[in-house]
């Protein structure tokens, strides 16, 4: 075996031995914190390198000798370093960036210029089209969670849950168009129905570089049609740190407290070998929302004198108007342990390890009205053809939870996610191996949640002369709140829990290459393996209560009416059945209900494989080229249920399996023009993939007779495909900013969406994803950041943040609930603007940031037909953020987030027409921060 790598070996002319030896390093600032993306070259010589994320580097095939190294970071002045190579050894040396004032000219690297400075080298130095956010960043903006952290960022836009931004979009790409990563492994996602990952579940704090990889090269995975985010835990450093945050606050929608920590502390031995670091995080907050939602219809269904059902066709109208309150506590905890190893300067290993637990107790209400029953005498159309009145089945429902120690009379929703990572870097000659072993597990579970439910039903006026604010208002006052007319409905009990494991094996092998003698490059290639499986598992039970609790008057009972509702005064709760009650009862002899958990219930194994290889090379000093191809082949199992209503039991249900296999070729170029030192064109060409949601993949048929709904899974579904191309310019300034321009197009085949159409025999209507033609994305970006080091005096001190993002789309292939092709579709996700700035004051005591965020409206859901279509409304953020330095090392910090209100709002076919709208309020923090370094 020996003989055949010696003759692989001389294969490559290139990679001599004699007379030369190789450098490694690792360069970290006056601090300890390592610096990446640092560009380090030889004097007299073609060959240089960039330092990795870890601040590390290594030079290759160096002739023996005296040697100039020559270090260049923006921010800081050119360092040289004299270092004696030594024949067929590998020398290790240590370079410590200096940020002396006078190197600047009197621009002081303090606060935000310096994580700017780290963000801007690594984007610089990257050989593809990439946005980074550094923890210095991260810190100056009031960011409480990564996904706020991300949407900051030129292209991005985020979909929030309960004031949190939760799903990542990418460029117009819905959150399951993305690949999100964990220090190179795939994150699995805590939820069952889609492949969407939590970015709330995570601390900002936690997390060391954001890496937004927008034109993905061979070496990565090529499920990832929008882009891949990858998120980098903190490194040991290379001395003693010791950092910290207590912080406080109020959310003023529910006047209660918010609790905040953070801890971290890193180290490395003597010898310098071992390195660990130790981080973990907690984030307790009591908050609520104020919701009301509504259905939109342009038919009327009643029945007439002779019992025959009668539709007809009227204006606009909701047919459904709900009101909900929401009361929550969420706990988010998080902890990271970090260790490496450097055996010599040829080897090193690294373990890295994550595990994020955040708890949700939810108690939801909700007051429903819905148009049903109407007889010829029940309803009024006036002569314009609006409906004016009709009669409502209204619903009074409380979720709440068992009363113990962990659920406390509310909906628990407990998520996790693990991730253990075991590397190893290792230089073999001048053969570079690395390889990569990783476990990750995210599950959801929620445990004995409970509903009940009693109904009512009377006359309405419809209020629909203010599409933005509908609603019901009960035609004899006092019927919405006559607790002894709201008559028993259901009481029901169910069990919740999804899981995904994901295993990650890869292995790396680059090889030194310099085909046109420009300078060093390289030869990489490379195999891996994700072995992925998600299950879902749940129950569900109905108890028959009527004769204990025949209505709401025989119950405990509780007003949540609010006279400051964010949405409106006019949107009263009234009374439901507390908590307490719900919690305390003693449910035994339910009956299970098959058809509301039997075909949502799952077993997926994905499993891909993959290999690639790909070349960098220098065809001149400025211009450089990666070239490559990647090979997926992916291999799905998936089981599921049929329930038919002949099924009593669990175990009788006709289990269906589906099996489907398919390859993907994945060629990608990259070209990066160095018109200056500092002055960069990009031109990438890439082909990626979006494989189906799990759920989508079964086959199954779940009936939902309540709603006349039927929904199918559809195991012919086909991978979504991209192709794409990107140009990009970015001149970086010296006292550390960038001005950036850039435009992209996407060409994007079998994307998937929702058909809706009609089931003969029933009349029901049928969902079921299918496989579009195709669709296009075009977009143009542009990004500025600097600090005005320009202006005179104190003035200098200031700094701006701006980026904007153009989308434009079109689909083909999507047909109407007849039948009919649309044509007037963008693709789901394309917000058409996009906006971020701010405006920052930084001196070494004092910072205080003005932070604004802005996403255009754009379609969410494609339905039946245009009028059904679901919007998500633009959205504009405005945050505030200030902390003073009491001492070099403790800070004071207040964060004002959520100036502007602003709530989460859909809308239905245009955008006057309200399907959701949920306030969250604003909210204030506040605390101490305290960072000690110590450089060995």
């Amino acid at each position: 075996m020996r003989h055949y790598f010696y003759l692989f070996l001389l294969l490559f002319p290139v990679l001599g031995f004699s007379q030369t030896g190789n450098l490694k390093g690792v360069i970290a600032d006056e601090q300890g914190i390592l610096v990446p993306y640092a560009t380090i070259s030889i004097t007299d010589s073609k060959k240089g390198t960039v330092s990795d994320i870890d601040g590390e580097f290594l030079l290759q095939n160096v002739p023996v000798g005296k040697q100039i190294l020559i270090i260049k970071y923006l921010g800081y002045a050119d360092q040289e370093i004299e270092v004696d190579v030594i024949e067929n050894e590998t020398v290790e040396i240590s370079i410590t960036l200096k940020t002396e004032e006078e190197q600047l000219d009197s621009v002081i690297l303090t606060g935000f210029s310096g994580g700017q400075a780290k963000a801007l080298n690594i984007q610089k130095n990257k050989q593809n089209i990439t946005n980074i956010v550094s923890a210095d960043q991260v810190g100056k903006f009031p960011d409480a969670n990564i996904g706020d952290a991300v949407k900051r960022i030129p292209g991005i836009t985020m979909q929030v849950d309960q004031g949190e931004a939760r799903n990542i979009i990418v460029r117009g790409l819905a959150p399951q168009l993305n690949s999100v990563t964990l220090n190179g492994s795939r994150i699995p996602s805590a939820e069952g129905d889609n492949r969407n990952i939590q970015m709330d579940l995570i601390p900002a704090d936690m997390i060391q570089t954001i890496e937004v990889n927008k034109a993905v090269t061979p070496d990565m995975d090529g499920d990832a049609l929008g882009g891949s985010i990858n998120l980098v835990t903190r490194s040991a450093p290379e001395g003693f740190r010791l950092s910290g945050t207590l912080g406080s606050g109020v959310n003023f929608i529910t006047d209660k407290r918010i609790l905040n920590g953070t801890f971290i502390v890193g180290d490395r031995s003597k010898d310098n070998k071992f390195g660990w670091m130790v981080s973990a995080a907690i984030f307790d907050t009591d908050f609520g929302s104020d919701n009301f939602e509504a259905e939109w219809n342009d038919e009327f269904e009643y029945t007439d004198e002779n019992d025959e059902d009668v539709e007809v066709g009227v204006n606009p109208y909701t047919d459904v108007v709900e009101q909900r309150t929401y009361i929550i506590q969420r706990v988010r905890r998080s902890f990271s342990a970090n260790f490496d190893y450097r055996f010599n300067a040829n080897n090193k290993i690294e373990l890295r390890t994550m595990y994020n637990w955040r708890d949700d107790r939810e108690n939801r209400y909700v007051f429903a009205q819905e148009v049903d029953g109407n007889g010829p005498d029940d309803f009024v159309i006036d002569d314009n053809g609006t409906l004016t009145r009709f009669r409502v089945e209204a619903a009074r429902e409380t979720k709440a939870g068992i009363d113990n120690d962990r659920n406390k009379n509310t909906r628990l929703e407990d998520q996790r996610m693990q991730n253990y990572t075991l590397q190893g870097e290792h230089l073999l000659g001048n053969v570079k191996l690395d390889w990569l072993a990783s476990y990750a597990q995210a599950s959801e579970e929620r445990l004995n949640e409970r509903y009940a439910q009693f109904v009512s039903d009377y006359n309405v006026n419809v209020l629909n002369s203010d599409p933005e604010f509908p609603q019901f208002v009960a035609v004899d006052a006092g019927d919405d709140n006559d607790l002894a007319s709201f008559e028993f409905d259901e009481l029901t009990e169910e069990n919740q829990y999804t899981e995904e494991e994901d295993i990650n094996l890869f292995l790396n092998v680059e090889l030194p290459a310099d085909f046109f003698d420009q300078g060093d490059g390289f030869v990489k290639f490379g195999l891996r393996g994700r072995f992925k499986n998600k299950f879902r598992d749940n129950d569900f039970f109905e108890f028959d209560s009527e004769s204990d609790f025949p209505n709401m008057a025989s119950i405990p009972t509780r007003d949540f009416s609010d006279p400051d509702f964010l949405a409106g005064s006019q949107y009263q709760a009234g009374f439901f059945a507390t908590p307490e009650w719900l919690g305390g009862i003693n449910l035994t002899g339910g009956s299970e209900v098959l058809d509301e958990f039997l075909p949502v219930n799952y077993d997926v194994e994905e499993n891909v494989y993959a290999a690639y290889a790909m070349a960098s090379q220098k065809l001149s000093d400025k211009f450089t080229v990666l070239a490559g191809l990647r090979v997926e082949n992916t291999h799905v199992s998936s089981s599921g249920f049929l329930v038919n209503e002949d099924i009593e039991d669990a175990d009788d249900a006709e289990q269906v399996t589906s099996e489907s296999s398919y390859t993907n070729i994945l060629p990608s170029v990259h070209l990066k023009y160095d018109i200056t030192d500092n002055t960069i064109l990009r031109l990438a060409w890439t082909n990626t993939l979006a494989r189906p949601n799990y759920e989508d993949l079964v086959p199954t048929v779940d009936t939902v007779d309540s709603d006349e709904e039927i929904f199918l899974g559809n195991p012919e579904l086909e991978a979504t495909t991209s192709m794409a191309f990107d140009l990009m310019a970015e001149h970086y300034f010296k006292s550390v900013g960038i001005l950036s321009g850039g435009i992209f197009y996407k060409d994007i085949n079998d994307f998937i969406y929702v058909l809706q159409s009609e089931d003969e025999a029933t009349g029901f209507d049928i969902f079921q994803p299918q496989n579009a033609e195709n669709a296009t994305v075009f977009g143009a970006e542009v990004s500025f950041q600097r600090q005005l080091d320009f202006l005179p005096g104190f003035a200098k001190n200031f700094s701006v943040y701006l980026n904007y993002t153009y989308l434009t789309s079109s689909t083909d292939g999507v047909f109407t609930e007849d039948g009919d092709e649309r044509n007037d579709l963008d693709l789901p996700g394309t917000a058409p603007n996009m906006f971020n700035g701010s405006l920052a004051y930084n001196d070494k005591k004092f910072n205080i940031r003005l932070s604004a965020n802005y996403s255009d409206a754009y379609i969410d859901e494609i339905g039946g037909r245009a009028f059904d279509d679901r919007y998500y409304d633009e959205q504009f953020l405005l945050d505030f953020n200030a902390n003073y330095a009491i001492t070099p090392n403790l800070r004071i910090y207040v964060d004002f987030l959520n100036i502007t209100d602003q709530p989460l709002r859909y809308f239905q076919g245009i955008s006057n027409r309200t399907m959701q709208a949920e306030y969250y309020g604003r909210r204030l923090t506040f605390g101490l921060k305290y960072d000690l370094f110590k450089k060995r």
